[in-house]
């Protein structure tokens, strides 16, 4: 039965909770207004169950973005315990590493006339290959790959230079062991990601111009992961979870817990996998930041870079030594946070990074010392409300390319927003980060209206895709 079936109680600081008889005693926190709690898919329910379930599991929190996921929810984070507990796979998901750039500039909003805005929606679209499949600018050699996934952007700076400073940025690269082997060749095929280093993938991956409401600047964000290469990672090591008989057979729920002797080669390979990410978000920005310098005759400094679906050993108050599996979520670390000493986040807590719809307003947030409730996490976007193949079989093409025409947000150089990808798909990004804010867990820095959107056109026509979500 779905845990949405049963009565849903409040703690004192005001989140929902499951009652622990429905989770065999593992704390559930759901941080979502009972506006948003009542649109949630009823699948949702089961899916929380099953996060529930991986060994050593201390605690699940739910985000306000939720909605259904592989095996576990989108928008949900799984604390089990680091020393015995299990590595859960479907929480990192497919895209391992998938993670956001901000970047602002000083020139003035007002620049970025309707022309400007197609210029550099054509500046970019020349400089970077967009959708499924799609082949990067890099090309590294075998031998430079296997640097590139090691050595993350600490390697590629040193080896290539930078344009855009990265001292503001999450990190520069993940450990990966000296002896772990990338399974070139294996099930999943991780070799096929080297040729699409730089490229921006499909799906809710996207480029967008934006105006700071209170700088009244422009800004750019990329939304981009592991491409290939992750995916080809991810699936080759569910394969190994399934022949060792770890949880059921859906591969959505597989795990490795430390007796297991894939355990060490699973965190190596969502270091790789987070590196690879990592460096595809620079390799990007360094061309997107020479679309905009050549339109707009300005530059592009880094406000934060960072990393979702990913797996991370943190010292959760007052669970101790945890993994913290973010699916869909994002970390939010406050002012005096142990990581946070000797950053320039130190005092303040790093910056938030929680996108809407190409038609709908994204937020730059800082968190706050609640956010400790939710394991340092938010939301690492607004949530999709529909379903791809939903949306494009019932949503009117004309009525929504005339709505981006009305608000003036031009899609890619030819004015047609990807049925599935479009504003409607989305929950309002309002909604999502008041409840954020509501709970104490953030507050909001700057608020990005969309200009112009450049994502890969890959909707469902017809074809088989992996589920329907």
């Amino acid at each position: 039965m779905p845990l949405f079936d049963a009565h849903l109680e409040r703690d004192d600081a005001g989140f929902y909770v499951v009652p622990p008889e429905r989770t065999g005693g593992v704390p559930v926190r759901l941080f979502l207004s009972p506006e948003l709690l009542a649109g949630v898919d009823a699948e949702v329910g089961a899916q929380i169950n099953n996060a529930t379930r991986f060994p050593g599991t201390v605690l699940v929190v739910i985000t306000p973005d939720v909605h259904t996921g592989y095996g576990v929810p989108v928008g949900c984070v799984i604390l089990t315990d680091a020393p015995s507990g299990a590595i859960a796979m479907g929480p990192v998901g497919f895209d391992i590493g998938c993670g956001i750039i901000a970047a602002r500039s000083q020139i003035p909003a007002e620049a970025a006339t309707p022309e400007r805005r197609r210029a550099f929606n054509c500046a970019v679209m020349a400089r970077v290959a967009m959708g499924a499949g799609s082949a990067g600018t890099l090309r590294p050699s075998d031998a430079e790959f296997e640097r590139l996934i090691r050595g993350g952007a600490e390697y590629y700076a040193e080896a290539y230079g930078t344009a855009v400073a990265r001292t503001h940025c999450e990190r520069d690269r993940l450990p990966v062991d000296d002896d772990w082997t990338v399974p070139w060749g294996g099930r999943g095929r991780p070799e096929r990601g080297r040729a699409q280093l730089g490229s921006l993938g499909g799906g809710n991956h996207y480029i967008e111009l934006q105006s700071g409401l209170h700088s009244q600047t422009l800004y750019v964000q990329i939304h981009t992961g592991s491409r290939g290469f992750g995916h080809g990672l991810a699936t080759n090591y569910f394969g190994l979870a399934q022949a060792e008989g770890n949880g059921p057979r859906d591969l959505d729920l597989g795990y490795f817990t430390p007796a297991s002797a894939h355990y060490r080669g699973y965190q190596n390979a969502v270091s790789a996998g987070g590196n690879y990410a990592i460096v595809n978000r620079l390799v990007i920005l360094e061309q997107v930041a020479d679309a905009f310098r050549s339109v707009f005759a300005g530059e592009l400094q880094i406000v934060y870079e960072i990393s979702h679906n990913l797996v991370q050993r943190e010292d959760v108050p007052p669970f101790g030594d945890v993994w913290v599996h973010r699916k869909g979520a994002t970390r939010a670390f406050p002012a005096g946070h142990p990581a946070l000493v000797g950053t320039p986040w130190e005092a303040r807590g790093h910056p938030i990074l929680i996108p809407g719809s190409n038609l709908d307003r994204s937020f730059i947030l800082h968190a706050l010392p609640r956010a400790e409730l939710s394991a340092f996490s938010v939301n690492h976007g607004a949530g999709r409300r529909l379903s791809r193949s939903y949306a494009a079989t019932h949503l009117d093409r004309n009525e929504i390319q005339q709505q981006y025409r009305a608000a003036g947000v031009l899609v890619n150089d030819d004015d047609q927003a990807p049925i599935d990808e479009s504003a409607p798909c989305y929950k309002s990004a309002r909604d999502v980060v008041d409840c954020v804010v509501g709970f104490g867990l953030a507050a909001i820095d700057e608020e990005l209206l969309p200009l112009a959107s450049l994502k890969g056109v890959e909707e469902a026509r017809g074809r088989k895709r992996r589920r329907g979500r």
